[in-house]
């Protein structure tokens, strides 16, 4: 490593700093502490993400992902998206799909605001902070918002906030119910399921099944 600074300057370059070294977390029992999901709803993580339409206004996108399934369960755009906003999206996915154990996030000022802790701690989940600087403490989260640049907003041009939002949503559900997941067996997290009705007995046979699909959050 030293051999590498000492080229580093002679080439006129800029060393980077040293990083601190950080000790793991351990329980007194001696156990690392490393929060990990364990079934689905278990941890969910959520990030904010920023673009730009066409004339150079910037809108934000709120991305919520089951860390579990890696389902996206929600993506809220708009211009502007407060603490109001992350209470107003998670409200929303609580009552559709009930409360996660845990939701983790970073630092931001919209996450840690004591309205969102109050408010998480009294509906019975967990917030789970990752360490300041440590994005990939959010790996899940930030794996997500990769994907979402690759795939979509590096090659769409949105005029409008309301374009932006439709087109956002249809991947959302592609990438949901359609896209295979290399990390789930080539499966997506939430594939739809058709179900074939009861027949009633001596009856026809229906000639179209059933498809059960997520519900969706407006």
């Amino acid at each position: 490593m030293k051999r590498v600074e000492r080229i580093w300057r002679r080439e006129g370059l800029n060393v980077p700093a040293r990083q601190p070294k950080r000790a793991r977390l351990w329980l007194n029992d001696g156990s690392c502490l490393r929060l990990r999901p364990e079934h689905p709803d278990h941890v969910w993580s959520y990030d904010f993400v920023e673009h730009s339409t066409h004339n150079g206004r910037k809108y934000r996108m709120l991305n919520v992902i089951d860390e579990f399934t890696r389902e996206c369960l929600a993506i809220r755009v708009d211009r502007k998206l407060k603490a109001l906003d992350v209470i107003d999206v998670l409200s929303d996915l609580f009552s559709l799909r009930g409360v996660p154990g845990h939701i983790r996030s970073d630092n931001g000022p919209e996450f840690i605001a004591k309205a969102v802790q109050d408010w998480i701690a009294a509906v019975g989940s967990v917030a789970a902070y990752i360490e300041p600087g440590s994005p990939w403490e959010n790996g899940y989260c930030e794996s997500f918002n990769a994907k979402l640049r690759d795939e979509l907003l590096n090659g769409e041009v949105f005029y409008t906030l309301k374009e932006a939002s439709v087109v956002i949503e249809q991947w959302r559900k592609d990438y949901g119910t359609i896209r295979p997941h290399s990390s789930l067996g080539y499966q997506p997290p939430a594939q739809e399921v058709v179900i074939w009705p009861t027949e009633p007995s001596g009856s026809a046979p229906l000639a179209h099944p059933g498809i059960v699909t997520r519900p969706t959050m407006h």
